[in-house]
C-alpha cells in the first residue's frame, strides 16, 4: 500500500471533544503533525501487532483523505480528492505525554510502524455529502468513536489549504482528519471495525 503514498499528514485536535477528554485546548490554526509513510499499512481483516513495551496503547479513527493532483492555492478540495478511505491513529499514550511535557516532536508516540492502518479506498463523495454519513469504530462489536466531518474544528478545505501553504501538498499525499471523541486503550486480541454509515470499509485484530 505505501508504495502510492508520499507524504502522511495528521491532524491534531480537530473535534472539540477528542480535544477536550484530553484535556487539551482547541487549536486556533490546524495542528499538523506527520508519520512515516512506512506507518501505513491495510487495514483489510489484518492482523496488526502493536508495540507492547511503551505503555498503553489508544486507538483514533478517522476520515483520511488521498490527495490525487499537486495542490495550487485556490483549487478546490473536491478537485484535489477522488477518494478517501477510514483509518486509525494509533498513538503510544503514555509515550506521548512524556515527550509533551518535555516539548519533543510526537515522532515516538505517532511514527511507529503499523501506526497507520487504512482501510481500502472508497469514493470521495464531495464536501457537501461527506457530512451525510458518520463514520464509527467498533471495537469488539461495540462501538466506541462516531464522528461526523461537519463536527470539524477545521474543515477539509481549511485543512489542504493550510498544509498546501505551510508545507506543500501533491498526488499521493495522504491526510489523517482527526479523530472524534472516545478514544481508548488497545489490547492483544480486541478486534476492530471501521464503519462509513453502514458499511463496513475495514477490520482488524490486534496481535
Amino acid at each position: 500500500m505505501d508504495s502510492m503514498i508520499r507524504n502522511v499528514y495528521c491532524v491534531g485536535r480537530n473535534y472539540r471533544l477528542h480535544a477536550a477528554e484530553l484535556g487539551n485546548a482547541v487549536p486556533q490554526e490546524p495542528m499538523i503533525f506527520m508519520k512515516p509513510s512506512h506507518a501505513v499499512i491495510p487495514l483489510d481483516q489484518s492482523v496488526i501487532a502493536l508495540p507492547k513495551d511503551q505503555g498503553e496503547v489508544h486507538y483514533e479513527g478517522e476520515i483520511v483523505i488521498l490527495i490525487a493532483r499537486d495542490y495550487e492555492q485556490g483549487v478546490s478540495i473536491n478537485e484535489l480528492v477522488d477518494v478517501m478511505a477510514l483509518g486509525i491513529d494509533f498513538t503510544l499514550r503514555d509515550v506521548q505525554q512524556v515527550i509533551k511535557e518535555k516539548g519533543y516532536p510526537w515522532t515516538a508516540a505517532k511514527g511507529f510502524r503499523s501506526s497507520a492502518p487504512l482501510t481500502p479506498f472508497v469514493t470521495f463523495p464531495g464536501t457537501e455529502k461527506l457530512s451525510e454519513q458518520d463514520f464509527m469504530v467498533i471495537k469488539n462489536k461495540v462501538e466506541v468513536q462516531r464522528g461526523n466531518a461537519s463536527d470539524m474544528i477545521f474543515s477539509l478545505q481549511e485543512i489542504v489549504d493550510y498544509i498546501g501553504l505551510h508545507y506543500g501538498l501533491g498526488k499521493g499525499d495522504l491526510i489523517f482528519t482527526g479523530t472524534p471523541a472516545g478514544v481508548g486503550p488497545v489490547s492483544s486480541g480486541d478486534e476492530f471495525e471501521l464503519l462509513w454509515g453502514d458499511r463496513q470499509l475495514g477490520s482488524c485484530l490486534i496481535k
